[in-house]
């Protein structure tokens, strides 16, 4: 009997083990968090490869937006659920910024979770009306300077990406910037169109339309050289601030723990879905660079942008939150 009992213990114990578990999977929709409003660049790029993924895993990939304090909300609602293949992040570059500017999160921004795929990197604009008065970044940085603290920007969120670009051009510029964050890029957007805030900070896919409709204009982009959707439009070091260079990026994180084959097979049909023209197409509309990765190699990325940013909050004495 004792020796019956062992192998029925050791058989639930089998049974109950990540391996095991993973056999099979997917039974059922894989829910996919991200941390920013809906129709906003984190839930496009979650649903346009999700969706392609989703034919081959014979599931859908459901995307569910849980919003606030600048995608901390979202990671910690991960990093909290089991570890089993059912809830995934689309985690961006914020990811890493917030692991620099918060200084007490419910989670461990690289060791709570296990990198499956990069996805894509993009630049961000800097936006104004069409109607502004002001037509380049130097004339943004002059009104700083004729009036600190008054130039307002407004982002996706506190502790976004977005936030962090206007503190460390204000701190290379020598001025001083107002932020105003909004609950996502599209109601910053809104803010925007409606004469409320001057500037915002903004993926191209969220301004696209509204640039194209011409109600936006963009003053600079944020990257290294200039955006091949829009060649006319200097870069942020182009206009007196050498050096300045902040691109984002997108890319899949499950809670740590998570059984190895369903991290293979996750990886496997990203970097199948990244291959599709038609996604290919979509993702570098909205000014990005479709490149996936290995787990090791996202995860020694996210672990690099956290030390970057770190340095950045540092230097450019940007107070945490």
């Amino acid at each position: 009997m004792k020796r019956r009992h062992f192998t029925l213990g050791g058989l639930a114990g089998l049974l109950a083990s990540p391996m095991v578990l993973a056999q099979g999977w997917p039974a059922r929709p894989i829910r996919v968090v991200q941390g920013f409003a809906a129709g906003g660049n984190a839930d496009t790029i979650a649903r346009v490869v999700g969706n392609e993924m989703s034919k081959s895993l014979g599931q859908p990939l459901v995307v569910e937006a849980i919003t606030g304090a600048g995608g901390t909300v979202a990671a910690a609602a991960v990093a909290r659920a089991a570890p089993d293949g059912y809830t995934m992040l689309l985690a961006t570059g914020g990811h890493a910024v917030a692991g620099a500017l918060y200084e007490k999160l419910n989670y461990r921004t690289v060791e709570s979770f296990q990198p499956v795929s990069t996805i894509t990197f993009f630049p961000f604009l800097i936006l104004t009306r069409a109607d502004s008065k002001l037509r380049g970044l130097d004339d943004v940085i002059a009104a700083a300077k004729a009036a600190p603290g008054t130039v307002a920007y407004g982002t996706a969120g506190v502790g976004s990406t977005h936030h962090l670009i206007g503190e460390l051009l204000a701190s290379m510029a020598g001025v001083k910037l107002l932020h105003v964050p909004f609950r996502g890029d599209a109601a910053s957007i809104t803010a925007l169109i409606a004469g409320d805030i001057p500037l915002i900070v903004a993926p191209p896919t969220a301004a696209m339309p509204q640039i194209k409709a011409g109600k936006l204009r963009a003053l600079a982009v944020t990257g290294p050289e200039r955006w091949r959707g829009m060649p006319d439009i200097p870069t942020v070091a182009e206009q007196g601030v050498p050096g300045f260079d902040v691109r984002s990026w997108a890319g899949w994180l499950l809670p740590a723990g998570a059984p190895a084959d369903v991290v293979d097979r996750l990886n496997a049909e990203t970097l199948k879905a990244l291959q599709v023209p038609e996604v290919r197409a979509r993702l570098e509309e909205m000014g990005g660079d479709a490149r996936g990765s290995t787990p090791a190699e996202m995860g020694a990325m996210v672990a690099a942008e956290v030390q970057k940013w770190t340095q950045v909050v540092a230097q450019a004495h940007i107070r945490r939150l």
